[in-house]
């Protein structure tokens, strides 16, 4: 057979696939300014358990780690890329103009990372409008309060939200042995070595919340069966709620649907506690008593301080779960925890 020009016989050599950029080399690249279209003046990073978030001048970037817990699963590139879907999908029912779609995080020929483009894909990051700081509840609360209409505006819009949300169809039973493995779970965690509570203290305070589940079943199984679960927004805390204009509630869970199916009450009594945590007890009951204004939902107010009282031992076990890591102030974090407690044994006793 005739070889043409050039030909030698052997198969030209292949080019060597450039590596998978490690995590640390991608939040390395997306720290640098010159990594973004608008070339910002600078880079600010936030990094929680699960994600580093890259803010620009005009925009913030999620960027998920490549983790594996019991409730979520980041561990693979389609995982993530996933639950970035996901993410905008859930979180535009409450901050549409906010969340403005997937980017991929790309590697060239070369090498060399990019943020978009059309190479390989490495990775998926969340694309968002950033939102003014001093717009956020958790600041507002801290320089002296809302303005005059900006709590019952968020009630009315959280109101909306849990009108139009999909209703769960769940039973009674179900719904509170939901409940009380939540309660067991936290309560465990709470005792555990090295960084335990007292345990009496805590089991006493469990013993409480179960005692008034059992007590008071027709009241949790009238939620369920009234169809009043629905899937709600899961993290509903000051620092995701953004007074605007507009309105928006960002950073809902959505890596794990169990999470989000609450009853109103109880996401909202979330949001009152930990606005009392804030020093703004005050701004938890109007947003509260929004919500009954304007959904007419008849709910027993002795569900408030179960749910407040059960959320706040869940915040103390996160706190605590905190200490894992070294590099935070333990110390800050076990008074966190106890506050929380303390929050939870206020509540508790308002049961009666």
């Amino acid at each position: 057979m005739r070889r043409s020009r050039g030909e030698t016989g052997t198969s030209p050599p292949r080019r060597k696939a450039a590596a998978a950029p490690s995590i640390a080399d991608k939040v390395t690249f997306l720290c640098r300014p010159a990594s973004y279209r608008e070339r910002p003046a600078r880079v600010e990073t936030v990094e929680t358990h699960m994600s580093w978030v890259f803010l620009t001048d005009r925009h913030a970037f999620k960027l998920k780690k490549p983790v594996r817990y019991a409730f979520l699963d980041f561990s693979t590139l389609a995982a993530r890329h996933r639950s970035c879907r996901e993410e905008i999908r859930l979180n535009r029912r409450l901050a549409r103009s906010v969340y403005l779609g997937t980017v991929p995080l790309t590697l060239t020929p070369a090498g060399r990372l990019r943020l978009g483009g059309h190479g390989r894909v490495v990775d998926w990051l969340v694309k968002m409008r950033r939102l003014p700081a001093e717009r956020m509840l958790d600041r507002v609360l801290a320089g002296g309060g809302a303005a005059a209409g900006d709590l019952p505006r968020l009630a009315d819009f959280l109101a909306a939200f849990y009108r139009r949300a999909p209703t769960v169809r769940l039973g009674g039973a179900r719904y509170r042995a939901m409940l009380a493995t939540d309660i067991a779970d936290n309560a465990r965690e709470l005792t555990r070595p090295p960084h335990g509570l007292e345990r009496r203290r805590v089991a006493k305070l469990a013993a409480a919340l179960d005692d008034f589940l059992g007590r008071e079943a027709a009241l949790f199984d009238a939620r369920a069966v009234e169809r009043r679960i629905v899937e709600g927004h899961g993290d509903l805390r000051p620092e995701h709620i953004c007074l605007g204009p507009p309105l928006a509630v960002i950073d809902c869970l959505e890596f794990n649907r169990a999470f989000r199916l609450v009853d109103p009450i109880d996401e909202l009594s979330f949001l009152a506690l930990e606005c009392e945590h804030l020093g703004a007890e005050e701004a938890g009951r109007a947003i509260l008593d929004g919500y009954f204004r304007k959904s007419g939902d008849g709910a027993d107010k002795r569900l408030i301080a179960f749910h407040m009282s059960r959320r706040a031992l869940l915040r103390a076990k996160l706190a605590l779960w905190h200490l894992a890591d070294r590099r935070r102030d333990a110390e800050g974090w076990r008074r966190r925890a106890l506050a929380y407690l303390r929050l939870a044994e206020l509540h508790a006793a308002r049961l009666g």
